[in-house]
């Protein structure tokens, strides 16, 4: 890591902003490009992406010019670039194909023809569909479903599209495939149904009560956001990940009920409450996390508990992040 040269795509954000700092903190000189329009806030200095990249550059990843110009300049890639809201993709499709297509295949072609070292692709679970296995687990290569939304779409084929590149062009590259990423850094969206941890932590800290939809048996596999940039810095570093496509969770599966009495145990006061199970919210399932363990010497370890103490932390000490609607 010491003086390698790093592109972030997508850096500013809640999960790039970690990564970002982990690869500075490791040495590397790491340039950040950014579209800057996820939220209204200056999301890069609140983030520490201002005190940590060497550079910040506000542009599109979908622009052929400039993300050549800057993947000429880097040792590896990280492609963490994406609307990732998947109810607005569902809403904006146009949106999500510039955001999770044109923006990957512009990313391709320059560190094809830059003959760059590595990149690093962040896929995400929804790629697995919204049906839950027998096995009650998600293991990857497969893709046992069809993708649920145009967010999911857009993984799966930035993900084909990268089978092919390293086939067909030699391309030197990992896939990442993100489980329910938390922690400090996530402001949720209003329409959205993800971000049960954000979503949650914030209602309990304004004293509003948590809303569980349905019956609460849906489960996820929450990760702790800094044990996400590890495993994305591990990758980088570690010469068998190469060619390799592996979930990043935590091997555990926490319902929504369950999640919702940890938050209001941490938080005195907190009432839960039901509400109606909006259309495409998954049963889900935990993931496997053998190939990663396997693969990088290494696993996510993050308690739920303690990630939760962290992120309620941060949610207390941001509270003017916290969305009016809320």
């Amino acid at each position: 890591m010491p003086s390698s040269r790093i592109l972030v795509t997508g850096g500013c954000g809640f999960i790039g902003s970690h990564v970002v700092k982990l690869l500075a903190g490791a040495g590397a000189r790491v340039t950040v490009l950014d579209t800057m329009d996820a939220y209204a806030f200056d999301y890069a200095e609140r983030f520490g992406v201002t005190a940590h990249a060497a550079e910040i550059v506000h542009g599109d990843a979908a622009d052929a010019e400039l993300v050549g110009g800057l993947v000429s300049r880097a040792d590896a890639v990280v492609h963490a670039a994406a609307c990732a809201d998947v109810a607005a993709t569902n809403r904006e499709p146009a949106r999500d194909f510039a955001a999770g297509v044109a923006s990957l295949q512009t990313v391709l072609e320059a560190v094809r023809r830059a003959g760059v070292e590595r990149l690093l692709f962040t896929s995400s679970a929804q790629v697995y569909g919204e049906a839950t296995p027998p096995s009650g687990v998600f293991a990857e290569p497969d893709a046992p479903g069809p993708p649920g939304s145009f967010y999911a779409n857009s993984k799966y084929w930035g993900e084909q599209q990268i089978r092919l590149y390293r086939e067909l062009h030699g391309l030197r590259a990992t896939v990442l495939r993100f489980f329910s990423v938390y922690g400090p850094g996530q402001v949720p969206k209003e329409g959205s149904h993800s971000w049960a941890v954000a979503a949650f932590a914030m209602r309990a800290v304004k004293g509003r009560p948590l809303v569980v939809h349905g019956d609460g048996s849906q489960v996820r596999d929450f990760v702790y956001v800094e044990d996400v940039a590890h495993a994305v810095v591990r990758a980088l570093t570690t010469p068998a990940a190469e060619g390799q496509t592996m979930n990043v969770g935590t091997g555990t599966a926490t319902s929504i009920a369950r999640l919702a009495q940890l938050v209001a145990e941490r938080v005195p006061g907190t009432a839960i409450e039901r509400g109606p199970r909006p259309a495409g919210d998954p049963e889900g399932a935990a993931a496997t996390v053998k190939l990663l363990e396997r693969t990088l010497g290494w696993r996510p370890d993050t308690s739920l508990g303690a990630g939760l103490d962290r992120y309620l932390a941060w949610v207390r000490d941001n509270q003017d992040l916290v969305p009016s609607w809320v």
